[in-house]
């Protein structure tokens, strides 16, 4: 089969033949619809030299059907349309067995696409360790949710642990206007109706389709836009600010603009510090840098797609345009998110 592999450090990937994977007890085999290309694939591809042994298959945004089923695997049957639940952990430890994989406490687990150095899903067929990482997708189109596993998920689990601070009269503020940021602003809207969504970012084309999927207010990032995030909130600051970019200027504006007792959640993979002292952020505000999401978090996330609440917005490449797709995403020319269609 095709696969889209990462081979060496600093370089581009490269379209591969590879070996069909044959699952062995308790495994899945599951035929790619889609694999979305994230941001954080770009910080792996140009990072120095790590732990990870390459070659291996990119891609932790998976969805398709089910190719086959292996013995002890149930609940599932060939043809299911699913996605993949993507923080594969040990099953084990406190925080597995109630569904948080995401925070495994035990090192080393694999994950799919390069986040554990186990081959991902750009390539005709991924192998799934254990049906608990699937997700049936209903009528979902998997090349549509495909994005759902990652940016959809991570997006929503920010905003879940902070929906105690929201409600009539508050205000979130979403620092970037991306693909998470977008499912953002419609995770806000869907469980935060009545909070006022204020959305920033340096491009125009990203706040218009911002203001499409329900923000109150856009502006262009800067001095003006803290200025007018104070007059909103009276003063006060935003009870959440969501980073999804987590560079110097990004972060220096979300210590700005948060309030006294919020929430300062750090998103993004720009690797910027946030100075921290007795005067900013704000008193009591808290900063978190959250880790994508919950498998029953996933459950909650597609059931809000098969309602119609939330959707991504999606430009399809197939297999062997990887590699432009990845670029394009490299010089911020994809809408809101890339996804590679080895079996369209």
């Amino acid at each position: 089969m095709k696969a889209f592999q990462f081979v060496e450090w600093q370089r581009p990937g490269q379209l591969r033949d590879v070996p069909v994977p044959e699952p062995g007890p308790g495994e899945v085999l599951v035929k790619v619809s889609g694999a979305g290309a994230c941001h954080s694939d770009l910080h792996l591809l140009e990072a120095p030299a790590q732990v990870f042994a390459l070659p291996f298959t990119l891609g932790h945004e998976n969805a398709g059907w089910v190719e086959k089923m292996s013995s002890g695997a149930a609940g599932f049957a060939v043809g299911d349309p699913v996605i993949v639940y993507g923080p594969w952990g040990c099953g084990l430890c406190m925080n597995c067995r109630v569904g948080m994989e995401n925070y495994c406490q035990t090192p080393g687990k694999p994950s799919p696409g390069g986040l554990g150095g186990t081959d991902g899903g750009m390539a005709e067929y991924l192998l799934v360790p254990a049906t608990r990482y699937l997700i049936s997708l209903g009528e979902l189109d998997p090349r549509e949710a495909a994005p759902l596993s990652d940016a959809g998920l991570t997006s929503y689990h920010a905003v879940k642990r902070s929906l105690h601070l929201l409600g009539p009269g508050s205000t979130a503020v979403v620092i970037g206007a991306g693909g998470l940021g977008q499912m953002a602003i419609q995770v806000l809207r869907a469980l935060a109706g009545a909070t006022t969504i204020v959305v920033v970012d340096t491009s125009e084309d990203k706040l218009k389709i911002a203001r499409s999927l329900g923000a109150d207010a856009t502006l262009i990032s800067g001095d003006a836009a803290v200025t007018a995030i104070m007059d909103i909130t009276r003063g006060l600051g935003a009870e959440l600010v969501l980073d999804f970019v987590g560079v110097d200027a990004t972060l220096g504006m979300a210590a700005r603009v948060a309030r006294v007792l919020g929430h300062l959640t750090i998103v993004g993979v720009g690797n910027a510090a946030l100075p921290v002292n007795f005067h900013s952020p704000p008193h009591e505000c808290s900063v978190a840098a959250p880790f994508w999401g919950s498998i029953p978090e996933l459950i909650e996330v597609i059931a809000l797609a098969r309602s119609g609440k939330i959707s991504m917005l999606v430009e399809h490449f197939p297999l062997d345009e990887a590699g432009h797709a990845y670029d394009l995403l490299h010089h911020g020319e994809i809408t809101g998110r890339a996804v590679i269609t080895p079996n369209d």
